[in-house]
């Protein structure tokens, strides 16, 4: 029964975060960045995985994937523009290209290579413990509080950036938040996954609805 339960359980988490997440990377037009994202914390917990020899979920391999999601999140808050020579789409894809290519790199100098690629890829949901799951659920509860107190601000910050005094800051705070829940993510449902559950139900509730609660609802 568990093993059917606790993979179930798991995903609800994962859907309840990303459903909001989702409907604001669409309206900002960077549809890839939650792939991005992925792809940036895969290759962190790939990094710790090859140096500490360890690819358990511990505490220093979050936060070595979520050190480089923060380089990410550096990265596209500052890219953002309205008049960008080079299209911070592009930014992004080649982000995710190099991120790729450096985590088959990283992964070929240990003899499990293969295997790890693949974890991180499709992830390990079949595996997922209880307690992975309560934290993963304290981290979104936490998250979750932080979005609905400074609503208005991101909110701005993806539709009206030229009303706030720092769209950039905000622009860093919402890709850094973003990137603790891509890091817990990724860690138990793999990239492919973490893509999927940000994009697909976001993008078929806004079929229905261009208003920003009901796409969430709905998502």
């Amino acid at each position: 029964m568990d093993l059917i339960l606790i993979p179930f359980v798991a995903v609800l988490v994962i859907l309840s975060l990303h459903a909001y997440l989702g409907v604001h990377v669409l309206a900002r037009g960077v549809i890839f960045v939650d792939l991005a994202f992925a792809q940036i914390a895969a290759l962190g917990g790939t990094v710790y995985a090859v140096w500490a020899a360890d690819h358990g979920s511990s505490i220093t391999a979050f936060l070595f994937a979520y050190g480089f999601t923060l380089l990410g999140a550096v990265l596209f808050s500052f890219t953002r523009m309205e008049r960008a020579i080079v299209p911070q789409e592009a930014i992004i894809g080649i982000s995710y290209v190099v991120a790729s290519a450096a985590v088959l790199l990283v992964s070929s100098l240990t003899a499990e290579g293969a295997e790890h690629v693949s974890e991180t890829l499709t992830g390990t949901l079949i595996w997922v413990t209880w307690p992975q799951i309560v934290r993963m659920s304290v981290a979104y509860a936490l998250l979750g509080i932080g979005y609905w107190v400074f609503r208005r601000q991101l909110l701005a910050a993806t539709f009206r950036p030229d009303e706030l005094k720092n769209p950039r800051l905000w622009d860093f705070i919402f890709y850094a938040t973003f990137g603790i829940a891509i890091t817990f993510s990724v860690q138990i449902a793999g990239v492919l996954m973490v893509f999927s559950t940000l994009v697909i139900p976001a993008a078929v509730a806004l079929f229905f609805t261009n208003r920003f609660g009901r796409a969430v609802v709905g998502a």
